[in-house]
């Protein structure tokens, strides 16, 4: 069986046009035990026709579908000891969620339009957008310009060759901490913005496993061959 994964959806922030690209999002990286989308006083919601996931309504208060969302997500992970989340939203209220889960051992997959703040998207362990027409941007676009490899691209093969054992590669979580720990390096500030979206630009340095907590990333020794 896969990892259990929690999906949970920021109704209030997010259309319901996104449902089926959002689920489909989630069950690359594990077994769905937990959909839910939080909702507000909108009784006409789409979200509570959205197929497959459990409407919860948070009542009329202010902020109550992001409150209940978040004690919700914190009581999966320490009753149910769920390690992996989805988080649907683009509300950057959300960083703190996602940081809280980080702390305590989770990886946080954040979903959200490309309005999304860096604040949440920093936040995640990693962020994907979805399109303006209900699509999940796609991980491997069929053209691909290719890349020569530059000062950064040594050093994270660098990285990769010191923590790969036998070739099985380096988890890609881990990029982030140890590049910022030794060079000073920080993905938000770059274009892709997360780690597994710098690598899969540059398919002919690098090979990535598919999404999941364990997902570890290897380079490609050819694409460095001058």
């Amino acid at each position: 069986m896969g990892s259990s994964i929690a999906l949970f959806v920021d109704g209030d922030n997010i259309s319901p046009c996104f449902s089926e690209e959002i689920k489909a999002f989630a069950r690359q990286l594990g077994r769905l035990d937990v959909v839910r989308v939080y909702g507000g006083a909108h009784p006409a919601s789409g979200w509570m026709e959205a197929a497959g996931f459990r409407f919860i309504h948070a009542g009329p208060g202010k902020n109550g579908a992001d409150i209940l969302l978040s004690i919700d997500a914190i009581e999966a992970c320490q009753v149910n000891e769920i390690r992996a989340f989805v988080i649907a939203t683009s509300d950057g209220d959300f960083s703190h969620l996602a940081y809280r889960l980080r702390e305590r051992g989770c990886e946080v997959y954040g979903l959200g339009e490309d309005k999304a703040p860096i604040l949440f998207r920093a936040a995640c362990t990693e962020f994907s957008t979805v399109a303006s027409k209900g699509s999940a941007t796609p991980e491997n676009p069929t053209i691909q310009q290719r890349s020569s490899p530059t000062k950064l691209d040594e050093k994270i093969r660098a990285m990769i060759a010191i923590h790969s054992k036998k070739g099985s590669g380096m988890r890609i979580s881990e990029l982030a901490p140890k590049m910022h720990s030794l060079h000073g390096v920080k993905i938000s500030s770059h274009v892709e913005r997360t780690w597994r979206a710098y690598l899969l630009k540059r398919p002919e340095l690098y090979q990535l496993d598919p999404r999941g907590p364990e997902a570890k990333v290897r380079f490609v020794p050819q694409g460095f061959d001058n």
